[in-house]
């Protein structure tokens, strides 16, 4: 039977009021400030009820908040010092969250995976964790967040070859638990309608990873797109496509102008989402995404109000960040996360 979807937040996770996280800046430094310092994960706050004498643990030291407390509400951000350790940690805690989740035949764990070229060293960290015989992928379902239309399967700039050449032949998941969107369906919004509800009957995404692109896109979700958006047909911006004609050997004509993807709303029901950010050239977005409001035009944004995000960056996705903020979240770092037994992790939240 599967697990139910995640659209419903229990009762005591809902917030007070309009869904309206505080800023980064008035809301975590302020509040961390003003109640203890030296807690753990740090970032955007929303205040969750939760009754008094539950068993639930609220992070980082902040359990003293009564009559309610902040509970994993807290957006966190993750800052190392370069792409290789930015992609070594997210894989570590892919690995971390699978093996405490102890997938078995019926009780499988569910992943939302991205593609492009952030991912790629994530990706060969979990192959060879897989290959130590630390992680196994047996009882792991996976979506992935898009495909372009038109390209066929098997060309090698397809989402579909990304995946199988540069992680699923690698590892042992089963192929019939591998989803991936087809861009060439005879019906696109059925692919599309399907797609979400192949999620529903998994009992939706335990761990929703995401990149995102220079204009603050994630997924295929271009500036503009609905927040509540669900998996659908796209036509990519200019933006992209120009990020993209690099895969398609620089050639405007090459690369396609449309794409299906899961929606904002999609990936916002995750029980987890961790976006990966790196690179100078991302830097502007990263700000936008957590130094900013919720904003329609960078659909990160959104993962702000999100109950459980992790943002993990380099040191050159932060350039366009306060220092105050770079400074508090590499002391939530230090201070908050806890080592895990599991040989390969290292500084892995729990």
């Amino acid at each position: 039977m599967a697990r139910p979807a995640a659209a419903a937040a229990p009762p005591h996770a809902r917030r007070l009021g309009p869904a309206r996280p505080l800023p980064l800046l008035a809301g975590c430094l302020r509040v961390a400030a003003g109640l203890r310092r030296g807690g753990g994960g740090g970032g955007s706050i929303a205040l969750l009820p939760l009754p008094l004498g539950t068993a639930e643990a609220s992070p980082g030291g902040l359990s003293s908040f009564l009559p309610y407390k902040l509970l994993a509400a807290i957006m966190r951000l993750v800052i190392l010092e370069d792409y290789d350790q930015a992609s070594e940690w997210a894989a570590k805690y892919i690995c971390n969250r699978i093996i405490q989740f102890k997938p078995s035949q019926g009780r499988y764990f569910t992943l939302g995976l991205p593609t492009g070229s952030t991912p790629l060293g994530c990706y060969k960290k979990l192959i060879e964790y897989h290959k130590n015989g630390d992680l196994s992928f047996k009882y792991v379902k996976t979506f992935n967040m898009d495909e372009y239309v038109g390209l066929p399967r098997n060309h090698p700039e397809s989402y579909h070859s990304y995946m199988w050449n540069n992680f699923f032949k690698h590892i042992d998941i089963d192929p019939n638990n591998a989803h991936i969107l087809d861009g060439n369906a005879p019906d696109l919004q059925a692919e599309c309608d399907a797609f979400e509800k192949k999620i529903e009957e998994a009992g939706g995404i335990d761990l929703f990873v995401g990149g995102i692109g220079p204009d603050g896109h994630i997924a295929f979700n271009e500036p503009g797109s609905s927040l509540s958006s669900r998996t659908r047909l796209k036509t990519l911006a200019m933006d992209t496509i120009l990020a993209n004609a690099k895969y398609f050997d620089g050639d405007l004509s090459k690369v396609p102008t449309m794409a299906l993807t899961v929606g904002v709303g999609t990936v916002m029901d995750a029980r987890e989402v961790m976006i990966l950010i790196t690179g100078a050239h991302k830097a502007f977005a990263l700000y936008k995404a957590i130094e900013e409001g919720v904003n329609h035009m960078w659909t990160v944004s959104a993962f702000q109000q999100h109950p459980r995000t992790i943002f993990v960056c380099d040191e050159d996705a932060t350039l366009e960040l306060r220092v105050k903020t770079v400074k508090y979240f590499k002391e939530k770092k230090n201070t908050g996360w806890k080592c895990c037994a599991f040989k390969v992790q290292n500084m892995v939240p729990d």
